[in-house]
């Protein structure tokens, strides 16, 4: 029996890599395509042996023990190209069947504008999309109405060719998807009329959605199965719809909170009223203190947004601006004179810096 340590020469405590490495090297020298003479061709034979023998563990083990332990000598038969295939790159080749027409669609984006009212309590729109639907003349089979797919003749229903290639280490099988059916391991002789053989036509269609309150511009809200049908009939993909809020010329927002600025008479704000406005959902009613300043903001507990998630509501705040008149005529300037006389103001002076009114609601709006 060969010493089949001496024959891939390496050391009796090589490791399982060493054993490796060096059938490798000697499999590349002494292959047959490369080395065509009978003696390479018998040591490439003893090659193959020393290595599968050492290369299993429990094999290895009885070598090593010897004769006695049952273990027969001789040169075992040569496995072919698929053996070194395995030992080179770790497994070999696995055939594959073949592909479903079936597949799944393609996810649909749709851009929706929503009115700032709307997002309060939430709305229901029905949407139109234009997407790919079911072919009711075939119902997705692609086929004619009476006719069905065959199988394909040059592949016999696998969806794979398979060729045979030399190289340099022995002869290679691979496969590639059948060019006469793509793949599928079926033709169709008679596609549908009306799709075209795709099991699927584009339509539009109309969806009802339900807009939760509280969306904002830029959020996006899935519908699964609600994209279009995939080809031959395969499972709906997913239609997303991106919300974008339209401008209000009256309210903005600011997270859950409704903001809004008051124009508030001079009068008014010495002395204190109460007014009633008319809101996106609904009429509010709070009073003006007396002596009410310009950027003061007035705060209406939940009467702005609902929250998208969790429970209740944003605040309305109001920031108010006291409007100054610019023309008075001949009676309002004496009353105006006589109530600067009473109220003996002083002369104008210079304080500290105060910002614009803007930039002050912002602040007061914001919590700044």
């Amino acid at each position: 029996m060969a010493d089949h340590y001496e024959v891939l020469g390496v050391d009796r405590n090589a490791s399982a890599d060493e054993i490796k490495k060096a059938y490798r090297r000697l499999a590349r020298e002494l292959h047959p395509d490369v080395n065509p003479g009978a003696d390479a061709s018998e040591r490439f034979k003893l090659v193959t042996h020393a290595y599968d023998v050492l290369s299993d563990p429990q094999q290895r083990q009885q070598f090593d023990a010897g004769p006695q332990a049952g273990f027969g000598g001789g040169g075992g038969n040569f496995g072919g190209f698929g053996d070194i295939f395995e030992t080179f790159f770790g497994g070999g080749q696995q055939t594959r069947g073949p592909r479903s027409r079936r597949e799944r669609g393609q996810d649909a984006l749709v851009r929706v504008e929503v009115d700032l009212d709307d997002v309060i309590f939430g709305t229901t729109r029905d949407i139109e999309v234009d997407t790919a639907i079911l072919c009711e003349t075939c119902n997705g089979s692609c086929c004619a109405p009476g006719t069905q797919p065959v199988t394909c003749d040059i592949c016999h229903g696998s969806g794979q060719i398979q060729r045979t290639v030399r190289s340099l280490l022995g002869n290679v099988m691979t496969s590639s998807p059948c060019g006469t059916c793509r793949g599928y391991g079926t033709v169709i002789p008679n596609p549908c009329g009306t799709c075209q053989g795709q099991g699927r036509v584009r339509a539009r269609r109309s969806i009802p959605v339900d807009i939760p309150a509280g969306v904002d511009t830029g959020l996006r809200l899935q519908l699964p199965n609600q994209g279009e049908v995939g080809p031959a009939g395969g499972q709906n993909g997913d239609l997303y719809l991106e919300i974008k809020v339209r401008h209000h010329d009256v309210f903005s927002r600011n997270g859950d909170d409704l903001l809004a600025t008051l124009e508030v008479q001079m009068t008014d704000a010495i002395l204190g009223t109460k007014t009633t406005l008319k809101t996106l959902d609904g009429e509010v009613s709070f009073d003006i203190k007396p002596g009410t300043q310009s950027a003061e903001v007035i705060t209406v507990k939940d009467r702005g947004i609902t929250r998208l998630r969790g429970n209740g509501r944003g605040d309305l705040k109001i920031g108010i601006q006291v409007a100054t008149p610019t023309k008075l005529n001949h009676k309002e300037q004496n009353l105006m004179k006589q109530f600067a006389d009473l109220r003996k103001p002083a002369a104008p002076t210079l304080t500290h810096f105060q910002q614009g009114l803007f930039q002050k609601l912002r602040d007061r709006f914001l919590n700044i």
